[in-house]
């Protein structure tokens, strides 16, 4: 299944994100992917991002999948309609260990 996602590129202490097309299958960090549609820079005060915004928009009608944060960076955008998604991990209550009596 082809995914749309951020990878992560750029030095130490220094993140800058290309948006890629790449199969689910392949990690976030292997730096495989198909083709590059666009970049982010969140360091910069005006967060440059330069999105090929025609192509994002095939591939989803080709059946891509969008990553979480890359749907609710597209929704912010108004790029794609719809709702945002809660991408932070669920909480867990803590539970104690059973003593062994």
């Amino acid at each position: 299944m082809l995914m749309i996602r951020l990878q992560r590129v750029g030095r130490k202490h220094e993140p800058t994100f290309r948006l890629v097309l790449t199969d689910s299958k392949n990690g976030p960090k292997s730096g495989k992917y198909i083709e590059v549609l666009g970049s982010y820079d969140p360091r910069k005060d005006n967060k440059v991002e330069q999105f090929k915004i025609e192509k994002i928009k095939y591939w989803i009608s080709k059946g891509a999948q969008l990553s979480g944060t890359v749907h609710n960076f597209l929704v912010t955008r108004k790029v794609i309609e719809g709702k945002k998604i809660n991408v932070l991990p669920k909480k867990r209550p803590i539970v104690k260990e059973a003593v062994a009596a």
